[in-house]
């Protein structure tokens, strides 16, 4: 009986154990699958952010990310133009690179479908920021968003 005791504990303390470290392991890995709004833009000057530039007059930009796929949709009242995009992404080391597969007739003058963006990722629970370099290295810009969903 004092064996059965044992072995019981043990198995529960293990398994105590256990569910301790997945809860802990699942706290400090943050997810971009969900919906975001940007709230705000840095601008960078020497890698060190210069200015805040805050979405104004009924400016929005969301971005929906699920299972390898982003959309995007930009509304600007100042602007007649339609913006939106659809593709691919993939989060590895820090990095975000997203792949359009079409967009709107605004942005396709801008690029091509076969342009990878790539961006530093800094991601909380709830916030994230997409960080745009030069090609010398350097940070120029970011957008920050929040989840809203």
């Amino acid at each position: 009986m004092k064996k059965l005791a044992i072995i019981a504990f043990s198995i529960l303390l293990a398994v105590v154990f256990i569910a301790a470290s997945t809860t802990e392991g699942n706290q400090n890995e943050y997810s971009l699958e969900g919906v975001w709004e940007m709230k705000h833009q840095y601008i960078y000057e020497n890698n060190e952010i210069l200015d805040t530039l805050y979405n104004l007059n009924g400016y929005r930009q969301v971005k929906i990310y699920s299972k390898g796929k982003v959309m995007w949709s930009r509304y600007n009242p100042t602007d007649t133009n339609e913006w939106f995009g659809y593709g691919t992404y993939e989060v590895k080391d820090g990095i975000l690179e997203e792949q359009l597969e079409y967009a709107s007739q605004a942005m396709m003058k801008i690029v091509d479908t076969v342009q990878v963006f790539r961006f530093e990722l800094k991601l909380g629970k709830d916030t994230y920021s997409q960080i745009s370099f030069d090609n010398d290295g350097n940070k120029y810009n970011s957008e920050n968003y929040t989840r809203i969903e």
